[in-house]
């Protein structure tokens, strides 16, 4: 299936207007990643002290022959669990969108580390019923510059709702941001032949979260109030890509001495 491009830059992903290729709006999650995450700092620190104790018999050699490389495993010991956590989340995100095209997935060719996710969203759809719309399809947004990839828009119980499905540890506060931008969008990019069709109406949003001992379907408020709060977060995206490039001038008067420190300690 033919698809909207997208390019990283700077640690943010941009989507690619497939009408004008000089247009490029930053994707949901890139504008969502604007919110503070100071407690992104602890748990980095958390994953390094505990790589460190649970391999002390490794890092402690390698310390003795390659101490940068002891430096640079211990640092990097967030970013391997985050590797990790979404290489399975892509993974079981693959089987749940094939499940509810109404395709057939045996569980012998099913990866052992998500088998039981696939095992709660086949009972999803057995218990919730739902009517999917639309599946796997970026959403573009004209009037506030931004797009993104939803998992489905569908019928739950006779009302049209965005869906998102998730194999994080816990249902964070941030999704109804990312729903809320789908929702309001202006119009879906159609995967299969690039066709532009109105965003549906919605009565809100929900997550169906899968872990391997369960799952849940959660509701989530996606309303006008949730997407003035998505809107805000564009504004700081651009000012965190261009605008606070040009807030600071070059001096126009200048007193006092001009010498630096290193230059009085030198003479």
């Amino acid at each position: 299936m033919a698809g909207v491009n997208t390019i990283k830059r700077g640690g943010s992903r941009f989507y690619i207007d497939p009408d004008d290729g000089a247009i490029k709006v930053p994707g949901v999650t890139s504008v969502v990643g604007m919110l503070p995450k100071d407690f992104l700092t602890f748990w980095a620190a958390k994953e390094a002290a505990e790589a460190a104790v649970t391999n002390w018999d490794i890092i402690s050699q390698l310390i003795k022959r390659d101490e940068q490389g002891a430096i640079d495993y211990l640092k990097g010991a967030h970013r391997r669990k985050t590797r990790a956590a979404s290489d399975l989340g892509s993974a079981a995100h693959d089987y749940f969108e094939r499940l509810a095209r109404g395709e057939t997935v045996h569980d012998r060719h099913v990866h052992i580390d998500v088998r039981q996710h696939v095992r709660w969203f086949r009972e999803f759809l057995d218990e919730v019923q739902p009517e999917f719309l639309h599946l796997e399809e970026t959403v573009w947004s004209d009037a506030h510059q931004y797009a993104g990839s939803f998992d489905a828009i569908a019928k739950v119980d006779g009302e049209v709702v965005v869906l998102d499905w998730k194999t994080s540890k816990a249902v964070y506060d941030s999704v109804a941001l990312q729903l809320s931008a789908y929702r309001y969008a202006d119009r879906i990019i159609k995967a299969a032949d690039g066709e532009n069709v109105p965003v549906p109406e919605m009565a809100g949003g929900a997550v169906l979260h899968v872990r391997p001992e369960g799952w849940q379907f959660v509701p989530v408020e996606c309303g006008p109030a949730v997407f003035d709060a998505f809107k805000a977060l564009r504004q700081v995206f651009d000012w965190e890509a261009t605008g606070k490039k040009r807030v600071v001038g070059k001096p126009i008067a200048r007193g006092g001495e001009t010498e630096t420190g290193t230059q009085r300690r030198a003479a």
